[in-house]
């Protein structure tokens, strides 16, 4: 299966990045959580103000794989606590885009709600992302390269 898609992207050259996974504690699960999957994982989190997150990385192959991102609460202002509080889990899924401005104008003619317009991300360098909410519920990320 190609990492590629038109669906989801709108056809403007996504391809899948991550998922996104809402714990409570990145510290307290990280070892335990990489050995479930068979991951790699260094260790690190990274604090993203912007987003009111911590996050890190876990990959099973190489630095090109797609990863598992574990998200856990940063601070009192962090939407994800009510999102711990229902138990954690499955939050996002990820992809990689050429044009950000192009794929938000795409997922809004396909009646996508975007939820958080572009920002720049710590995890990614600085890159710009965005979030968007499709019509059938699943909250999408869009990195820009």
């Amino acid at each position: 299966m190609s990492s590629q898609t038109t669906g989801i992207s709108g056809g403007q050259g996504a391809a899948f990045h991550h998922v996104g996974f809402v714990v409570k504690s990145i510290s307290e699960i990280g070892q335990d959580f990489a050995r479930s999957i068979g991951a790699h994982w260094n260790g690190d989190i990274i604090h993203d103000p912007l987003q009111h997150a911590r996050v890190s990385f876990f990959r099973c192959g190489g630095p090109e794989a797609p990863a598992v991102e574990l998200v856990e609460p940063a601070g009192d202002q962090s939407p994800l606590h009510s999102f711990v509080a229902k138990g954690g889990g499955l939050h996002h899924v990820c992809y990689e885009v050429d044009a950000l401005q192009l794929q938000l104008e795409a997922s809004r003619a396909a009646g996508c709600l975007v939820v958080k317009p572009p920002l720049p991300a710590v995890a990614f360098g600085g890159r710009r992302i965005a979030w968007v909410f499709t019509r059938h519920k699943l909250l999408v990320e869009y990195l820009e390269r």
